[in-house]
């Protein structure tokens, strides 16, 4: 958070004039998705999302959700909209914002908890997002156990669940690329194709995403 604001006023402004604020429960005090709404399809990335922490209230170009009743499908959805696949299809249509039209209208695979690849994403996302303790309630709400020895990079040592070293995020953003991409049923000319259409985005990264592509295929990403 870049500023402060009285929670009271805020909780006010939420509930409206005609509504008592008896300290009921609001979206804001539970872990949702966030958007940005200012993007370009010109932009290294025209969708960015992550999940907001808990008692953070946001203005409106930071397109934020309801409260979510399960967080791992959170956690699965916001892995769905920050795939390469997601932005590309998302950046054919917008053009300086990324509003909800565009969303709604983009598709996205309903996996539940039960399909295959759900609780790989799941937890894949929640090592790149539960880096900080404003976290630790989201990764024990869906059971996500702290890294092993044998899981950690350099550094990873100074989160308890997440991935703090560049090379790990990395790693597990590429993954989740390559599984995302087999969901959507591409194959690795189409994958290829729509990661040649990013051309700010470090050819490395695109490298890495076609590589696990490659490794989901081949069955070395289970």
């Amino acid at each position: 958070p870049r500023y402060w604001i009285d929670e009271t006023e805020a909780r006010q402004s939420l509930l409206g004039k005609k509504v008592a604020d008896v300290g009921q429960k609001l979206d804001y005090q539970q872990y949702r998705l966030g958007f940005r709404d200012i993007a370009r399809n010109t932009d290294i990335r025209t969708m960015i999302a992550t999940i907001v922490p808990k008692n953070i209230l946001a203005g409106n170009t930071l397109i934020v959700s309801q409260q979510f009743q399960n967080p791992k499908e959170l956690l699965f959805l916001v892995s769905l909209l920050d795939s390469f696949l997601f932005d590309f299809m998302i950046r054919q249509k917008v053009t300086a914002h990324c509003n909800m039209f565009y969303v709604y209208s983009t598709p996205v695979p309903r996996l539940q908890q039960s399909d295959k690849w759900f609780t790989q994403i799941v937890e894949r996302a929640a090592r790149l997002i539960c880096t900080t303790p404003e976290f630790d309630d989201l990764a024990q709400e869906i059971g996500l156990k702290p890294l092993s020895p044998a899981q950690k990079y350099p550094d990873d040592e100074k989160s308890k669940y997440g991935a703090i070293n560049e090379i790990h995020r990395a790693k597990l953003r590429a993954e989740l690329d390559g599984i995302i991409a087999h969901i959507y049923g591409l194959t690795e000319i189409e994958f290829a194709h729509i990661l040649s259409t990013f051309p700010i985005v470090a050819n490395p990264v695109k490298l890495n995403a076609l590589n696990a592509y490659r490794d989901v295929r081949t069955g070395l990403i289970k």
